[in-house]
């Protein structure tokens, strides 16, 4: 590995190096503008500089820490992903350690700062965002690296446990609370909807002579169908949520889990509460058009709007979190190695 990197040139006319040779003195950045760019996330600024001075990539801090070093520290994928587009020459720069002896994979092992954590929403999705930028960056430095201790005799993985015991607890409580609020819910809305089942608008026939006793009066018209299966599917929506969300507070709350099992869950379960909310809607509205149709129409066209509040705040409320589920579970793959080359391919907006 080489020893380190040699100093940046007079401009943009400069020789490019290959690579730096093992003999090499290490020098650093006399300006720390590139090291405050990585760690403000500042991508298409550094992009710029490497293009213009392609030594940069590297160029170490006092710490012996690259951009890219600096980047994963600081959670900044627009800079990490410029490590696909540089080739061979990452197997150069993902192994340097700083003065503690710490790899690139320890520093991810490292807690975020509480500022990148808030850009997602929820514990438990801090979480899995943190799993998902130590598998990557276990996938990209050398195998020989990710048991490798530092000083304190740490691996990489060691440090990480460590470093993210209290996240996992407190995200372990937050899927325990919301699962358990939502539970309480998913299974009033199940009581309600099995009792409308039985207790139909219009009641049962009894004693007439156009259709046997027992039957619905009101079975063969459209609309009560409509409420028959509303009902049904608010009634399955609504069980399958509940048996969701169990799953969700009996889970073993292993470090893996938060990758993927237990994110797909939580989508599971307020997707399902969603469609239970609406279709008990739905089936109270068409109770009502069914009973009052032939008398005041304006009067279940008006409850039925009313009735579409508890949906609309539903919605409102619960979209963030549903938007950072749906991305924690099938857009985070899209996270790193992004198609689009930005470094030598960078396209400028007039």
């Amino acid at each position: 590995m080489p020893a380190e990197i040699q100093k940046l040139t007079a401009g943009p006319s400069a020789k490019v190096p290959i690579a730096p040779s093992a003999g090499n003195v290490r020098k650093t950045y006399p300006s720390r503008m590139v090291f405050v760019a990585a760690e403000m996330g500042n991508t298409i600024f550094i992009v710029e500089l490497i293009r213009l001075y392609p030594d940069l990539i590297w160029k170490v801090n006092d710490n012996n820490l690259s951009i890219f070093h600096i980047a994963v520290k600081h959670r900044h994928e627009g800079i990490y992903n410029l490590l696909y587009e540089i080739g061979s020459m990452k197997d150069l720069i993902t192994p340097l350690r700083d003065e503690n002896d710490n790899n690139m994979l320890h520093l991810v092992g490292k807690s975020a700062s509480r500022y990148r954590l808030q850009d997602v929403s929820g514990v438990a999705l801090q979480m899995q965002r943190e799993l998902l930028w130590f598998k990557e960056v276990e996938a990209m430095i050398p195998p020989s690296y990710r048991e490798r201790k530092n000083k304190d005799g740490l691996t990489p993985h060691e440090l990480f446990t460590k470093e993210h015991k209290d996240l996992a607890t407190q995200g372990e409580k937050w899927m325990k609370e919301t699962s358990g609020h939502c539970m309480v819910v998913a299974a009033l809305i199940a009581i309600i909807v099995f009792v409308a089942a039985f207790a139909v608008p219009g009641g049962y026939s009894q004693n007439r002579m156009d259709q046997p006793d027992g039957i619905p009066i009101f079975h063969s018209q459209a609309t009560f169908m409509v409420f028959l299966l509303a009902d049904a599917i608010s009634l399955f929506a609504s069980t399958s949520s509940i048996l969701a969300f169990l799953s969700i507070i009996t889970s073993r709350y292993a470090e893996r889990d938060f990758l993927r099992s237990l994110p797909e869950k939580l989508l599971l379960d307020v997707v399902t509460l969603f469609l239970s909310i609406a279709a008990m809607t739905i089936t109270f509205s068409a109770s009502f058009y069914v009973v009052y149709k032939d008398g005041l129409i304006w009067t279940p066209i008006i409850i039925s709007l009313f009735a579409l509040l508890p949906v609309i705040l539903y919605a409102s409320n619960q979209y963030p979190l549903l938007v950072d589920v749906l991305r924690a579970t099938y857009a985070s793959r899209y996270l790193f190695k992004p198609k689009k080359h930005i470094l030598y391919d960078l396209i400028y907006e007039k």
